[in-house]
């Protein structure tokens, strides 16, 4: 069966033909292959997105876990037999305040799970000078043995105020 065209409706159905032809390519295999390559753009840029954020997590665990190994050794190294009281009654000897501490109260308190136990002194000094005092808490925030100043109140005192009195809550950590 053939058919009898023209010479211009053979060229209609030819490009007819073509753009059908383009049609079908394009939706069936290029645009498939450009929908594709877009979304593999999109999933590594959110991967890499993510192996920096892991990358970020990683060095800031690291920094968590050498401090968490430096605290460790520090709790070792005071010993099993450390108190707070104690401690603190010693420092304030080498820091010439021992004559000056008005009182002293030791408290503790744990947590639920039971694993450690906050352990506290409120002590009081009165008409020391801030030379004694800024020494009294120099050695007790740079001592070794994880002691912390919790809270400090400060009073002037005296005719010139040359004095001070000082009360000062003063933490650790005891683990059980």
């Amino acid at each position: 069966m053939a058919l009898n065209l023209s010479k211009r409706e053979r060229y209609s159905l030819y490009t007819a033909i073509a753009v059908i032809f383009l049609f079908v390519f394009s939706s069936f295999i290029v645009s498939p292959y450009l929908d594709k390559k877009k979304m593999l753009r999109r999933t590594i840029k959110i991967k890499t997105k993510d192996i920096e954020q892991m990358l970020a997590m990683k060095s800031e665990y690291q920094v968590i876990q050498k401090k968490a190994d430096i605290s460790r050794l520090d709790f070792a190294s005071r010993g099993s037999g450390f108190r707070l009281f104690s401690f603190l009654d010693k420092l304030a000897g080498e820091a010439g305040v021992k004559d000056r501490i008005t009182y002293m109260k030791p408290s503790t308190s744990g947590n639920k799970d039971g694993q450690y136990k906050i352990s506290s002194v409120e002590m009081k000094l009165e008409g020391i000078n801030m030379e004694q005092l800024v020494s009294c808490l120099y050695k007790i925030e740079t001592s070794k043995k994880m002691v912390y100043i919790k809270r400090l109140s400060i009073y002037r005192k005296g005719e010139l105020k040359r004095t001070v009195d000082a009360v000062l809550q003063v933490e650790t950590v005891m683990i059980l």
